[in-house]
């Protein structure tokens, strides 16, 4: 696989997209199945332990968060609560992923704030870093997850958060969404009244349905390179200056695929025809060797 992928990435060079190493990373898992029995996943990585901004790909881990809380009894689930989690994951919506991350950390945002208060306000804003820590996984060393996602950009006791020069800003790397996403997809035995995060990660990719929603986290993304018929969950993450994506998809009755592409730079959020080709070099790589 890393041969493989060493090979897609030459291919692309070729189209004059010499960027590409630089501020770029991916971490590529297939998962094969036997008598019904998803085994664990082998693949490969480049830069997949670069810490870079994750845009609203942070998002994933509030919604494991909001499911854990849940699961801890931490936090009541309500209509309210899964209509917020939807809508965060499934439309990407910043005043959802907002009133989610007031909600699991008792903070909420506003003008700035001095003080005792201050204090108190940082350490409860650092709670879902807390939690990232004790679930013991090696992938997640090293990533910050504490900040909202904005439209414009943060404002009062938000701005200052963010510390001199952004240094507090969210930091992931595509092998810790790899293994947010897999918890997500494989970990977890949804129960009828659960928060289903699976279902609100999932694309239709029909072209015809996709030009009705200018927003569908599809075009110019990963699921954008793979056939229509394909079952797809994923989520994306754009804004001005990077451009990422973490997708599981169904390759066949015996191999699944989780892609995690992430491009930080102005070049990457201006190219809408990168990923697109990764995915449907890594399928086509898939359907030849299975």
């Amino acid at each position: 696989m890393g041969v493989a992928l060493n090979n897609i990435l030459s291919r692309i060079y070729s189209n004059d997209k010499e960027y590409l190493n630089e501020n770029f990373a991916v971490t590529w898992i297939n998962y094969k199945i036997e008598n019904n029995n998803l085994f664990k996943g082998y693949g490969f990585g480049i830069n997949n332990r670069k810490k870079i901004y994750p845009a609203s790909i942070v998002k994933l881990v509030y919604g494991l968060a909001a499911y854990d809380w849940i699961r801890q009894g931490r936090l009541i689930i309500s209509e309210e609560i899964r209509d917020a989690v939807k809508k965060m994951l499934f439309y990407s919506s910043n005043n959802a992923t907002s009133f989610l991350v007031d909600i699991l950390t008792g903070t909420t945002s506003g003008p700035r704030i001095e003080g005792e208060s201050w204090k108190n306000w940082k350490y409860q804003r650092g709670i879902i870093n807390d939690w990232l820590k004790e679930l013991n996984w090696e992938e997640l060393g090293g990533i910050n997850c504490c900040q909202k996602t904005w439209d414009d950009g943060p404002f009062g006791r938000e701005k200052e958060f963010y510390e001199y020069q952004n240094q507090n800003r969210n930091i992931m790397t595509t092998d810790a969404t790899a293994k947010i996403l897999e918890e997500i997809m494989i970990h977890i035995d949804y129960q009828k009244n659960d928060l289903n995060l699976r279902s609100f990660l999932k694309r239709n990719l029909n072209k015809d349905d996709l030009k009705e929603d200018p927003l569908n986290q599809v075009e110019g993304f990963l699921g954008e390179g793979l056939p229509e018929s394909t079952t797809l969950w994923s989520k994306a993450g754009l804004m001005s200056e990077v451009r990422h994506d973490a997708a599981w998809w169904i390759n066949s009755s015996s191999v699944q695929t989780l892609l995690v592409v992430f491009g930080n730079g102005k070049q990457y959020f201006k190219d809408n025809s990168l990923f697109p080709s990764i995915a449907k070099a890594v399928y086509e790589y898939n359907k030849f060797l299975y």
